[in-house]
């Protein structure tokens, strides 16, 4: 239940901020709009308000905003006459750039969101992350997972701390109180003495709370890398410099499941993850994607005038066709995970 409702909530979020782009858009282009909805499949409520109806349909794994000039009318919704002004295809390009692009572009703008959250609400205490081998640390018993209490009696928040009093303290036992599995444990340990300096072996995290404009630059900061991280390991798939990882819907199931275990700080940045990935995906030039709209806009005003229909139907079907196999090839990476095949 716990993985099902941490699923929900943040994939519905990441498809909410999605969709939202694009409408937003393109009501402010002026675009008709038939229908905003999250989910798809048979609808679970709806409610009209102005043109354009708002739906809530049974499976969260999507949306979609369904704008005349380029999606037909249903269900009795009237339809725009081709050169009415409120058509998709008679925006300037401009605009209609701008609406297809406004969807993936709010991901990013959700992830540095999300970022801003993390940096400003949570704070995470003094963790020791890594344990060297045959260190003073190992020998004493300390562990990855340790949350610092007390340094020889004193009260630590931040690793800086621990590590000044860790290096005035060479060749002298210490008295650390750490939280392991929500218990005390205390722990004595004999720095080395590396010059002068005292030494454990061990690497320590940790992170106060911030205000908000450092939030927000930090939060810009660090979606920036996150992306160019992805693009770089993206390229070395590509390749053939790094092995292919994806995962599907289940394997996303699983990777919330356990992630929201572990608390709501790992959960935020799981979120951030998913949206920097789900903009760029949809960003990849592949018909039926937005980049691949893009790429169709862009490729029709070099041409000076709309591809055939026939030719954008190939290519969509085209871009479907890596779509789909992408998705399965992902669905059997996922199942190969839980050993299903062995």
């Amino acid at each position: 239940m716990v993985t099902l409702i941490a699923f929900v909530v943040i994939f519905g979020t990441i498809v909410l901020f999605h969709e939202l782009g694009h409408y937003i858009l393109a009501k402010l282009a002026g675009i008709r709009v038939y229908e905003f909805s999250i989910g798809f499949g048979p609808a679970l409520g709806s409610i009209t308000w102005g043109d354009t109806k708002y739906s809530l349909r049974a499976f969260p794994l999507g949306g979609f905003v369904k704008m005349a000039g380029m999606d037909e009318p249903v269900d009795g919704e009237e339809e725009a006459a081709e050169d009415a002004e409120d058509s998709f295809v008679n925006k300037s390009l401009p605009w209609r750039l701008g609406t297809i692009a406004a969807g993936p572009l709010m991901n990013f703008v959700l992830a540095i969101l999300l970022f801003v959250l993390y940096f400003m609400l949570i704070a995470v205490p003094p963790t020791i992350t890594y344990v060297e081998p045959a260190s003073p640390g190992e020998a004493a018993g300390l562990l990855p997972g340790d949350l610092f209490v007390s340094v020889n009696g004193e009260s630590v928040d931040s690793s800086e701390r621990i590590v000044e009093l860790i290096g005035l303290s060479p060749a002298q036992e210490m008295e650390i109180v750490v939280r392991r599995q929500q218990q005390l444990v205390t722990i004595r340990v004999t720095p080395e003495d590396r010059g002068g300096v005292g030494r454990v072996g061990i690497s320590i995290d940790s992170k106060p709370q911030y205000p908000f404009l450092t939030s927000l630059q930090a939060g810009i900061q660090q979606t920036w890398r996150l992306t160019v991280q992805l693009i770089r390991d993206i390229g070395m798939m590509i390749t053939g410099q790094q092995k292919v990882e994806v995962s599907g819907p289940i394997g996303i199931v699983q990777i919330v499941g356990e992630t929201a275990r572990h608390g709501l700080p790992n959960l935020i940045i799981l979120a951030i993850i998913l949206n920097i990935n789900l903009g760029l995906l949809n960003l990849l030039p592949v018909p039926v994607l937005d980049g691949g709209w893009i790429l169709i806009l862009l490729v029709e005003a070099v041409r000076g005038k709309p591809l055939a229909p026939e030719a954008r139907g190939i290519a969509q079907f085209v871009g479907l066709a890596l779509l789909v196999a992408l998705m399965l090839f992902a669905t059997f990476k996922d199942l190969s995970r839980i050993n299903l095949f062995s």
